[in-house]
């Protein structure tokens, strides 16, 4: 195997963000404190949500969200079936039953028609993914879903700067989770906020988050804290630290030129590969501002002279790291022991036998690009 010379990911962290992290360590305030209530009101003004729980994952974010509502044993959330694990898991942590639907063949976001089948008397929300970055169809999910009386979760862990519209993904629905992880398009680590117009959905978020206390470590400790505080539900462990928000902060300020940048390399990858008729390039809606967290391409594997994991194994060895997202839930066998077999979902199905998640990170040059376009021609089109 050659060594990787064009990873799959290249993280975005310079200078400056190391010395805002440096700068925190050495203020002594390590866990949730300043930094992590100055990264919520930045992230409040960058999306245009009224309230912002900084906490520490997306997963953590959509799970608190449902608690916070009330769901749990007897209801039912609709997710979409192309999508990582975590979106149905936090249903199944609540006690309700996540129920899967399929996705549009165009995009791999959730089908609203699917959605709309999947719906029961038990449905209490419904959870779509914005894949890649390419916002879902809302006016279609909140159309269906204000009709029913369902919440709207969305998961926007690919999508922080994505716009629906004209709007930032964040102030659509009911409420937004944001992924931080070290492969998002900007990073704390580890790390994740719920965006939400809904103060009392924000305020109980926040007594969830940190045990069901009262106070925060921050309102404790700080100067004119009060040691005092009542534990008022029994909640989780889902904080944030002051060193992952300092970083944060930091991503937070260049984000829109990590958007840019990969915009950049994700137009290299059209330019490229437009005519290659083996592969079908991701769809997107001109309406729409798409983050390009991912550039996901499907083989025809009906012509490919070669299958899809033997691609993504030559281009390995050829020193270009690739992925694939996803693995439909059904597939998996905690979904299956919940009842859903192969061939229940035929688009998701579809589009993952095909799926190869080519290198985008924001320092990727054209010549990276082109390199990883002149590899998968070389490997499609084999000579002799």
């Amino acid at each position: 195997m050659a060594e990787l010379r064009i990873p799959f990911f290249r993280p975005a962290i310079d200078e400056e963000d190391v010395a805002a992290v440096a700068e925190t360590l050495r203020s002594g305030w390590l866990t949730s404190g300043p930094n992590v209530r100055e990264f919520e009101r930045e992230l409040a003004a960058y999306t245009g949500a009224r309230f912002v729980n900084a906490v520490n994952s997306c997963t953590a974010a959509l799970h608190l969200c449902l608690r916070a509502w009330g769901i749990g044993p007897g209801d039912e959330v609709v997710v979409p079936v192309y999508t990582f694990s975590a979106t149905a898991t936090v249903v199944v942590h609540t006690g309700a039953r996540p129920v899967l639907a399929d996705v549009r063949e165009s995009d791999a976001n959730l089908d609203p028609e699917a959605f709309e089948r999947a719906i029961t008397p038990r449905t209490r929300a419904v959870i779509p993914v914005h894949f890649a970055g390419e916002p879902c169809d809302m006016d279609a999910i909140l159309a269906i879903a204000r009709a029913k009386g369902i919440r709207v979760l969305e998961d926007a862990a690919h999508a922080i700067g994505s716009r629906y519209r004209g709007r930032m993904v964040g102030t659509i629905g009911d409420a937004t989770a944001f992924s931080f992880y070290a492969t998002k398009n900007m990073t704390t680590g580890e790390g994740g906020a719920l965006a939400t117009d809904d103060e009392e959905l924000s305020e109980r978020v926040r007594v969830l988050t940190l045990h069901g206390m009262t106070k925060d470590a921050w309102n404790r400790y700080d100067a004119g804290g009060s040691w005092r505080y009542d534990i008022v539900e029994f909640g989780f462990k889902d904080n944030l630290t002051d060193l992952a928000a300092a970083l944060g902060r930091r991503q937070l300020a260049k984000l829109e030129q990590l958007t840019e940048a990969r915009t950049r390399a994700a137009m290299r990858y059209f330019a490229n590969l437009r005519d290659e008729p083996l592969l079908r390039l991701p769809a997107f809606d001109a309406a729409n501002r798409h983050a390009w967290h991912l550039f996901v391409v499907r083989l025809d594997t009906e012509r490919s002279p070669v299958g899809r994991d033997e691609v993504i194994r030559q281009l390995a060895a050829r020193g270009i790291g690739t992925s694939v997202h996803f693995i439909p839930l059904h597939y998996h066998s905690a979904y299956r022991r919940l009842g859903w077999q192969p061939g229940d979902f035929p688009v998701a199905e579809r589009i993952f036998e095909g799926a190869i998640s080519l290198p985008l990170f924001p320092s990727m040059t054209d010549a990276e690009v082109d390199a990883v376009c002149e590899a998968l021609r070389e490997i499609l089109h084999p000579r002799g």
